[in-house]
């Protein structure tokens, strides 16, 4: 058990919304066209998600929509913190006691990921992410183009950078999860539907899990 490595996504896995999309909700709580604004975020990010468009496109795309600024983080984090996926919650002492095999590699952000997942005491050594850019007055600007995971294909070659050795589970909701499988760097693919089922997901997966409850049973890690 200890060569096993259980590697999740955070967006619609982890927690139950997409953190952009909160960011979003946030940022253009005074913007008289924020429905439609939210709409085309979340149209973007779903077409990124199913690999329909660049990933790097798509997160551009996404923060020129947002127009966040960095003091809205926090507010952003707080929310997250309450959007725990219910069987997530429910099962906290599994991150516990197997807390040194598991990882977290997603294409949202370092700076709400980070914050959120101590509650699930994962270690920021073992959470790879993309982070923000800002300008001097505090407005996010964009990204860091130089992590893979900004990048076409980036989960896949974070993945490979990363040095993570043994069993390879992947756990997660989107296309982008199961091609680390599919470019064998991953042993296992999850399709995580507790929060959204995506079939370019589910079409693929090894396993179609509705809940953490289930993953357990099938690893036979319940209590």
């Amino acid at each position: 058990m200890p060569n096993r490595k259980f590697v999740f996504d955070f967006d619609s896995t982890l927690t139950s919304v997409e953190g952009l999309d909160v960011l979003a909700e946030i940022s253009l709580r005074n913007n008289h066209d924020k429905d439609n604004v939210i709409n085309k975020i979340q149209e973007i990010t779903d077409l990124g998600i199913d690999g329909d468009i660049s990933f790097s496109d798509s997160l551009s795309s996404r923060i020129a929509l947002i127009k966040a600024n960095k003091s809205q983080l926090s507010e952003l984090v707080d929310v997250l913190k309450t959007k725990l996926s219910e069987s997530v919650k429910s099962n906290k002492e599994f991150f516990t006691k197997y807390q040194n095999q598991i990882y977290v590699i997603s294409c949202g952000f370092k700076e709400f990921i980070e914050p959120v997942v101590a509650e699930l005491n994962i270690k920021p050594e073992r959470i790879y992410a993309n982070t923000f850019t800002f300008d001097e007055n505090g407005l996010i600007t964009g990204f860091d183009e130089t992590n893979p995971l900004s990048q076409h294909n980036g989960k896949v070659n974070c993945l490979k950078l990363s040095g993570i050795q043994g069993e390879i589970q992947i756990i997660g909701d989107g296309y982008s999860d199961f091609v680390m499988k599919r470019e064998g760097v991953a042993d296992t693919f999850f399709a995580y539907t507790e929060n959204v089922s995506r079939k370019k997901a589910t079409d693929n997966a090894d396993y179609i899990v509705a809940s953490l409850d289930e993953f357990l049973i099938i690893n036979k890690l319940q209590p």
